[in-house]
C-alpha cells in the first residue's frame, strides 16, 4: 500500500518496473501535471471510483452503488432486482447525498508539526488528534493558492503513526448521478454465501456520471449541468490478461492494522471480532427472515443488510485465518528479533516498547469488548430511539416560547428522520427482542445501561413486554403518539417516556466508556509512534509503507492463481461457464437473468470473449487491498483497465494484521465482463462509445 508521494523516494518505483512495468513514476503521480491519479477518486464514503470516459463516466462496485440503487427502488421501480440502464443522459438520475472526491494536491508537512512540538505550541500526543489537524489544515488551506476555490477540502494526516504527517487537498464534486447498474442476480451474483470466496462470477459493478457547472467546476445538482470534461480518464484494455502479468491497483484502502503486537491481535479476535460475529449474526437472522417474507421490506432492508453482513463474514474470516496461518507466531517471531535490535542498537524506549502495549493492551481489551458489543447493539443495530427531546425538555422547563416553537419544528425533523422510507418499526422492534437479552448474555449487569435496571425493576426482566411498550407507547414512536404529544407537551410526558430513557442510558454508558478509552488510547498512540519507528529502521534499507488511512495508495503485483491447501489448485479466472454450474432459481443468491443465460447458452459474447469463445468474468492478483479499495481500478503494465477491485479471499482474511504474499489474492472483475453486460444486456452501446477501448 505504497503512498504515491513516496515511489521515488522509497524505490518503489524501481521495483514495479522490475515486475514488469512500463510506466514511469510522473505517469503514475506527478505533483505538478496530469497523471493517472487524475482518473481515480474516493466515491461516496467509503469507496474507490475511476473514471473512464472524457464526460466524467465513472465505473465502481454494485456494492459501492448500492445504496443509490436501493435509494432509487421501490416496489414499481424495482432497480435492485431488475436493474437500471440510462438509455440517454436525460434519464441519468440525481441521488442527493452522492460525491466523488479527487485528489488535488498532497503537500509534506511533517517538518511543520515537529516544529509546532519542538517550539511545545502542542504536546506530542495532541499531534495525533482531530482538532489539532483540522485546525492545521484549515490555516494551511486559507494560506494556500487554492483558498477559495470550488469543491476544495483540505485534511492533514498522521502516517506511520505520526512519524510523518501530510495534508490533503481534496476535490469534491456533489452532483453525481446514477447511469447504469445491473440487476442484483448479477451484481451480487453468489451472495452472502460467496462473499470472501473464490471461485467467483460476480458482476460486481455499476456506473456513474459526475456533473459540473458551466466552468466544470462542483456545483450542487441543476438540471443546467452538464457532463465533466475530465482532466484524465483510463484506457481500457480488451487485449485480455495470462497468469504473470503485471497488474497494479490505485485506491483508498480504509484501515490495517500491520504493526500490531500479539497482544493487540489477540484483543482484535476477542474484543471487537467475537462480540460482532455474534451481535450481527442475530440480527441478519430476524433481517433475512423479514425480507424474504416482504418485498417492501426486502428493499428497505437492502443495504442495511449488505453493509452488516460483509463485516460479520470478515471478522468470521478473520479470526479464522489468524489461527489458521499462524500469524500470532509470525508476530512473536518479529518481535522477538525486534528485541535483539533494540539490545543492539541499546535504545531503552524500543527496549521496553513492547512490555508497555502489553500492559495498556491488558487495560484496554475489557472496555472494548464492552464498547462494540454497546455500539453493535445500540448504535447500529437498534435504530429506533434518540435524544431530540431533551433539547425540547429544556426549552419547556425555561418557558421559553419562541426557542420551544424552535425545538418543536426540529422535532417534526427528528421524527420524519428516524420514520424515513427504509425504516420498518415492526421489523426493529423484532431486532430490539432479539438484542436486548442477548446483550444481557454478553455484558455482566453492573456493566449495562442504566436502562436494564428499569427492565428488571420495572418489568422484572421481561424484555418483550419492556420492548412493547417502549415501541408502541413513546412519544417518536408513531404518528398518532406524536401528534398528540405535540398539541400539549410538557416535561412531565417527556420523563416518562421509554425511549427517552432508554437513550439516555445508552449515551451514557458510551460517553463514560469513550471517556476511558480516549484516555488509554493516547499514552497508546505514543507507544506505537515508537514501535512502529523501530520496525521501519529494523527493515531498512527495505522501504515500509504506512497502514491504510483512507488515503490514495497504489499495491502492485501480478495476475495469479493460488492453492490455498492440499490437494487444492484454483485456476486465475473464472468464465461465464460457472455461473450456469452455480445457478439455482430457487435460492435468491444463485438466480440467473434469463436474457444472461439466453447470452451464455447461444455464447454471444461479442468482441470481449476468450480466443477459444468462453467469456471470462473475474480474475485473481497479487495485490494488496482492503475495504476501501472496493471499485479501484486494476490496471496492467501499460495503465490501461484491465478489471475493478472488489474482494479478498477467504484464506487470507487476516491480511489487514498480516500481508502474506503467497496466500493472499485479490479477486477483481474482468473488465471486459463489465464491457459485454453493458452492451449485450443493457444495451449501452452510448456508453461504450464514450471510452477509450484498446483492442
Amino acid at each position: 500500500m505504497w503512498l504515491l508521494q513516496l515511489m521515488q523516494e522509497q524505490h518503489s518505483i524501481d521495483m514495479m518496473k522490475k515486475q514488469g512495468l512500463k510506466l514511469d513514476a510522473k505517469d503514475l503521480y506527478n505533483p505538478n501535471g496530469v497523471s493517472l491519479k487524475d482518473a481515480v477518486g474516493i466515491f461516496g464514503g467509503g469507496c474507490t471510483g475511476e473514471i473512464i470516459s472524457p464526460e466524467g463516466l465513472i465505473l465502481t462496485n454494485h456494492h459501492c452503488g448500492y445504496a443509490s440503487i436501493q435509494q432509487h427502488s421501490s416496489v414499481e421501480h424495482d432497480y435492485l432486482t431488475d436493474g437500471f440502464w440510462a438509455a440517454s443522459r436525460d434519464k441519468e438520475l440525481a441521488t442527493p447525498g452522492l460525491k466523488f472526491t479527487f485528489i488535488e494536491r498532497i503537500e509534506d508537512i511533517t517538518d511543520l508539526v515537529n516544529a509546532k512540538i519542538a517550539a511545545k505550541e502542542i504536546t506530542e500526543s495532541e499531534s495525533f488528534t482531530g482538532p489539532f489537524l483540522e485546525k492545521l489544515a484549515m490555516s494551511l488551506y486559507q494560506q494556500s493558492d487554492l483558498k477559495g476555490k470550488k469543491g476544495i477540502v483540505p485534511q492533514a494526516l498522521p502516517f506511520y503513526a505520526g512519524n510523518r504527517f501530510y495534508i490533503f487537498y481534496k476535490k469534491i464534486y456533489s452532483d453525481v448521478r446514477m447511469v447504469a447498474a445491473p440487476p442484483s442476480s448479477i451484481g451480487k451474483f453468489g451472495g452472502e454465501t460467496d462473499n470472501w470466496m473464490w471461485p467467483r462470477h460476480t458482476g460486481d459493478f455499476s456506473i456513474f456520471r459526475i456533473y459540473a457547472d458551466a466552468n466544470g467546476e462542483p456545483a450542487e445538482y441543476a438540471a443546467t449541468n452538464t457532463p465533466l470534461k475530465t482532466q484524465k480518464h483510463l484506457s481500457i484494455s480488451l487485449k485480455g490478461l495470462k497468469e504473470g502479468d503485471y497488474a497494479m491497483i490505485m485506491g483508498f484502502p480504509g484501515s490495517t492494522s500491520r504493526y500490531l503486537t500479539v497482544s493487540e491481535i489477540k484483543e482484535r479476535m476477542e474484543s471487537t471480532n467475537d462480540p460482532r460475529i455474534r451481535i450481527r449474526g442475530a440480527r441478519l437472522s430476524v433481517l433475512k427472515e423479514v425480507m424474504n417474507a416482504s418485498d417492501k421490506i426486502r428493499i428497505q432492508y437492502a443495504n442495511k443488510y449488505a453493509g452488516s453482513s460483509n463485516y460479520w463474514k470478515n471478522s468470521i474470516g478473520m479470526n479464522k485465518a489468524i489461527i489458521d496461518n499462524d500469524v500470532l507466531g509470525t508476530k512473536a517471531e518479529q518481535e522477538t528479533l525486534f528485541a535483539a535490535f533494540a539490545q543492539k542498537q541499546n535504545n531503552s524506549d524500543y527496549v521496553k516498547v513492547v512490555s508497555q502495549i502489553d500492559n495498556h493492551i491488558a487495560q484496554t481489551s475489557p472496555l472494548n469488548y464492552q464498547f462494540t458489543s454497546l455500539r453493535e447493539v445500540f448504535f447500529a443495530a437498534i435504530e429506533f430511539g434518540n435524544n431530540q427531546l431533551t433539547t425540547l425538555r429544556e426549552a419547556l422547563v425555561a418557558k421559553n416560547d419562541s426557542l420551544i416553537k424552535v425545538r418543536l419544528q426540529e422535532l417534526k425533523e427528528a421524527y420524519a428522520e428516524v420514520h424515513n422510507k427504509d425504516y420498518d418499526h415492526e421489523v426493529d422492534r423484532k431486532v430490539a427482542k432479539a438484542l436486548f437479552p442477548l446483550y444481557a448474555e454478553m455484558i455482566p449487569a453492573e456493566q449495562r445501561p442504566s436502562i436494564y435496571r428499569v427492565i428488571e425493576q420495572k418489568y422484572k426482566g421481561d424484555y418483550n413486554k419492556f420492548i412493547d411498550e417502549m415501541y408502541d407507547h413513546s412519544i417518536m414512536a408513531n404518528q398518532t403518539n406524536f401528534d398528540n404529544f405535540v398539541k400539549k407537551p410538557t416535561v412531565k410526558v417527556i420523563d416518562q417516556d421509554l425511549a427517552i430513557q432508554y437513550c439516555q442510558s445508552k449515551y451514557d454508558a458510551y460517553r463514560q466508556l469513550a471517556s476511558q478509552l480516549q484516555e488509554l488510547n493516547k499514552d497508546l498512540a505514543l507507544l506505537h509512534k515508537t514501535y512502529i519507528r523501530g520496525l521501519n529502521e529494523m527493515k531498512l534499507p527495505v522501504p515500509s509503507y504506512p497502514d491504510a488511512n483512507f488515503t490514495i495508495r497504489l499495491t502492485y503485483g501480478n495476475v495469479k492463481a493460488y492453492s490455498p491447501k492440499d490437494g487444492v489448485h484454483y485456476n486465475y479466472y473464472t468464465t461465464t461457464n460457472g455461473i450456469l454450474e452455480k445457478e439455482n432459481p430457487e435460492d435468491r443468491e444463485f438466480v440467473v437473468p434469463a436474457k444472461l443465460k439466453e447470452l451464455i447458452e447461444n455464447k454471444d459474447y461479442g468482441r470481449y470473449a476468450l480466443p477459444n469463445g468462453e467469456m471470462p468474468v473475474c480474475f485473481l492478483s497479487t495485490n494488496d487491498i482492503t475495504g476501501g479499495n472496493s471499485g479501484s481500478p486494476v490496471l496492467n503494465e501499460n495503465g490501461e483497465l484491465i478489471g475493478c477491485a472488489f474482494d479478498g479471499n477467504w484464506e487470507s482474511l487476516s491480511g489487514d494484521i498480516n500481508f502474506d504474499n503467497s496466500l493472499q489474492r485479490c479477486i477483481n472483475l474482468d473488465i471486459r465482463y463489465v464491457l459485454f453486460i453493458l452492451d449485450k444486456l443493457g444495451n449501452c452501446g452510448h456508453l461504450i462509445n464514450e471510452m477509450t477501448i484498446v483492442e
